[in-house]
């Protein structure tokens, strides 16, 4: 699949993860229709690109907006080729707080429905739209990418609901890649490290550094780019599929 002239639909495409990776398929000649809770700094991009770039709000855990967006964005773009989800949420709570209160239940729930319910519907409604694309020579049709994280296999503490999630996203990888090939659909999941994002807006420079000395190479957090490079190069290798990539400099994560 050639980025130039596809059509990329990014979940949390407004900000963070998500605004990287649409900024680089758009850059690449790509188009892209961004579904995001939160349209805010969308505009930068529409600014930029135009009608390369369509928004559509969307929350991950409404099925009814979930459908309508991805019918609105095949609507714009009249095909869509590629699906990378970036939706999703990190909030740490350990398991007995330190007044002794078990783990609300809810909190657990809303990670599971956002990381990982709310990622498979709207993967099951955009890869009916790519099953009915052209076949390219290969008879590819189309390209899920799931975000999950580093964390799914080696999980903090505090980080129970959040690891639980993305462990569940890398679970589909091989099943969906499995059930999607006979489509020309290929699924692939990529786990980022610790990367710049809005999330550690609240971290100090000497906690960004701590974080990062865990790095092999480079001492640095991940850019937004990064991921966006990887996109683009799994949308080029068809031979690559059902298949977990670590974008995370080598760092294996302790356990605090």
């Amino acid at each position: 699949m050639h980025v130039e002239g596809s059509v990329g639909l990014v979940t949390g495409g407004a900000s963070g993860l998500g605004a990287g990776v649409a900024a680089s398929l758009l850059e690449r000649g790509g188009r892209v229709a961004v579904l995001d809770q939160n349209l805010e700094g969308t505009d930068t991009l529409v600014e930029r690109f135009g009608d390369s770039v369509t928004c559509h709000q969307c929350d991950v855990t409404n099925p009814i907006q979930v459908e309508e967006s991805v019918s609105s964005a095949l609507e714009a773009h009249g095909r869509i080729d590629l699906l990378v989800s970036c939706a999703g949420i990190s909030v740490g709570k350990k398991v007995i707080s330190r007044a002794g209160d078990p783990h609300p239940l809810d909190h657990f729930k809303k990670h599971i429905d956002i990381n990982l319910v709310g990622l498979f519907d709207v993967l099951r409604h955009a890869v009916v739209a790519m099953a009915r694309n052209e076949p390219s020579v290969d008879g590819e049709r189309g390209l899920v990418i799931n975000l999950a994280s580093i964390a799914a296999y080696e999980g903090q503490i505090g980080q129970a609901s959040y690891a639980a999630s993305k462990a569940g996203v890398i679970g589909l990888t091989l099943p969906l890649a499995r059930d999607l090939g006979s489509h020309g659909v290929r699924v692939l999941t990529v786990c980022p490290g610790t990367m710049d994002t809005p999330m550690l807006d609240t971290l100090d420079q000497e906690t960004i550094d701590s974080i990062v000395s865990g790095n092999i190479f480079p001492k640095r957090l991940g850019r937004p780019e990064d991921l966006g490079n990887l996109v683009a190069f799994c949308m080029e290798s068809t031979f690559l599929n059902g298949e977990t990539i670590r974008l995370d400099a080598g760092l294996r994560l302790g356990p605090s």
